[in-house]
């Protein structure tokens, strides 16, 4: 009975693990056997990565423990929160439930790809200006999603910006200044798809 118990329970890989908001507190799962890992390319930030993942290992894991991006947060973990927030093509994903193997052959921009310390996103530095964050911990999808909206609506209105900022959450309470900094940044952007000045 104890040996088959033990069969049981198995540490899978990092990838595969349920983390909860940390980068080194993991869950072992009993459920399912691990799949093999296989390489998979993926385009993040402009580089393409090599990695070795199992496919339906979440592009949020590979994200931050392959590829060292911390932007992107764990939050739920069952794509409600919006922390985890990222570019696919263009459009906002929740990459804590998409898997990676969904994503081979598509570009992938996280809040690292958007801005640098000395240069960052129009987004990025009117956030930093209205003081948006409180812990921080939204902020990533915030931003990745305003940074969606700005894309396809250059002057949203502010109905624009409460309906599609409706998705992510903010435990914070700070609602409103999420919404001047976008409302700042949709006034004052001069920037190009990218978000950075020419």
């Amino acid at each position: 009975m104890l040996a088959r118990a033990a069969e049981l329970v198995h540490t899978r890989p990092a990838s595969s693990m349920t983390a909860f908001g940390h980068d080194h507190i993991w869950v072992e799962t009993t459920n399912s056997m691990p799949q093999p890992s296989t390489a998979v390319r993926i385009r993040v930030n402009g580089v393409d990565h090599d990695v070795s993942a199992e496919p339906d290992a979440p592009l949020l894991y590979v994200l931050r423990n392959e590829l060292s991006l911390n932007g992107p947060k764990f939050g739920c973990g069952v794509g409600q929160c919006g922390a985890c927030t990222v570019h696919v093509d263009g459009a906002p994903r929740r990459s804590c439930v998409t898997p990676v193997s969904a994503i081979a052959g598509k570009d992938v921009v996280t809040l690292e790809g958007l801005g640098t310390p000395d240069r960052p996103h129009p987004l990025q530095q009117a956030f930093i200006d209205e003081q948006a964050a409180q812990c921080g911990y939204c902020i990533n999808g915030m931003i990745m999603r305003a940074a969606a909206l700005l894309a396809r609506t250059p002057r949203p209105s502010r109905d624009d910006i409460l309906s599609a900022m409706d998705a992510n959450l903010c435990r914070c309470g700070t609602h409103m200044r999420i919404v001047r900094a976008i409302e700042r940044a949709a006034a004052g952007s001069a920037a190009g798809p990218a978000g950075r000045e020419g």
